[in-house]
């Protein structure tokens, strides 16, 4: 995934360690360590595949049950590929092995995954669906929705490239955070996948949830894409889940609450994503809403006691 993370040991074998010149050679920075990039590789392979049933499901399915097989298949390309993304920097971090190629490499996935595939999938069923009421109107508009969500994906991955360079001054200050500056792309691709996975379990229960998904869901959907499209180019800090492993210690009220958590998505079976994305939104907003009240009209007790990190960043 895609956060401020923080910088791995320095080698003493490199020239001024800590200061720009952290590559010793462009050959060194263009490194391809097997183990990260072949995760990163199968980020762009599930990507490659999503955007391949939805054009499959749109154009080549015969029947409405093949499409939303396809488009189903394609859901869950996408929720790999995040997969894929959260284990290879994970890798790359643990072996000490973070190269610029590997960067480099990981954005130009990520665009196509989270960038590419869940636009052009929102787009074939929200955005521009092939029957209903308001079909022509969002065929006139959904296309810039579309753009614009992919747009907001790009600038983030190269915002987050420049703010990670090791040659940009300031770097290791900046890349202390635990989070996320603005909503990171894999969760607003997951949210996406998930929504479409909603619409097509709903469309199979009865005709009046039919009838409700396909022409009244698209309007409220729009919004909530714009809003989660903004929210990428955002600087709302999200939390991230980089710094937990097995040595992580939490407190008995959030470990209770993570496990209530799983046997609630347990029960929901595909509405859980769309509960834990929508969830993971609006916390951020609602942080960072918080935080700012707080430095607005600090009180007295607030002003001296220090802010509990670990169980936000939890």
């Amino acid at each position: 995934m895609h956060i401020l993370p923080k910088l791995p040991p320095e080698d003493d074998s490199l020239p001024n360690p800590g200061g720009p010149a952290k590559y010793r050679s462009p050959q060194e920075a263009a490194r391809i360590y097997f183990l990260p990039n072949l995760f990163t590789a199968g980020n762009l392979f599930f990507g490659f595949v999503a955007i391949i049933r939805c054009i499959q499901a749109r154009y080549v399915a015969p029947t409405d049950q093949t499409a939303t097989s396809l488009y189903t298949e394609g859901v869950w390309c996408i929720l790999l590929a995040a997969f894929c993304d959260a284990l290879d920097g994970r890798l790359a971090r643990l072996g000490g092995r973070e190269s610029l190629f590997g960067k480099e490499f990981d954005s130009i996935a990520d665009t196509v995954s989270f960038g590419v595939a869940p636009a052009l999938m929102v787009f074939f069923l929200i955005l521009a669906p092939a029957y209903g009421d308001y079909t022509e109107i969002f065929r006139q508009v959904g296309w810039l929705i579309g753009f614009i969500y992919l747009l907001c994906v790009a600038v983030r991955l190269a915002r987050f490239n420049v703010l990670t360079n090791p040659l940009v001054p300031g770097v290791s200050e900046a890349s202390s955070t635990k989070d996320f500056m603005g909503l990171p792309s894999p969760a607003a691709a997951g949210f996406v996948a998930s929504l479409v996975l909603v619409m097509l379990n709903l469309q199979f229960k009865n005709q009046v949830i039919q009838q409700w998904t396909v022409q009244w869901l698209p309007l409220l959907l729009l919004p909530l894409l714009l809003l989660v499209a903004l929210l990428m180019v955002s600087n709302i800090p999200y939390p991230s889940f980089k710094y937990i492993d097995w040595q992580m210690q939490t407190k008995a009220r959030p470990f209770i609450l993570v496990i209530i958590a799983i046997a609630v998505a347990y029960r929901l079976r595909v509405f859980s994503f769309a509960i834990f994305f929508l969830c993971y939104i609006f916390y951020g907003l609602v942080r960072d809403a918080r935080r700012a009240w707080k430095k607005k009209y600090p009180s007295g007790t607030e002003e001296s006691a220090p802010e509990p990190e670990d169980e936000d960043a939890f």
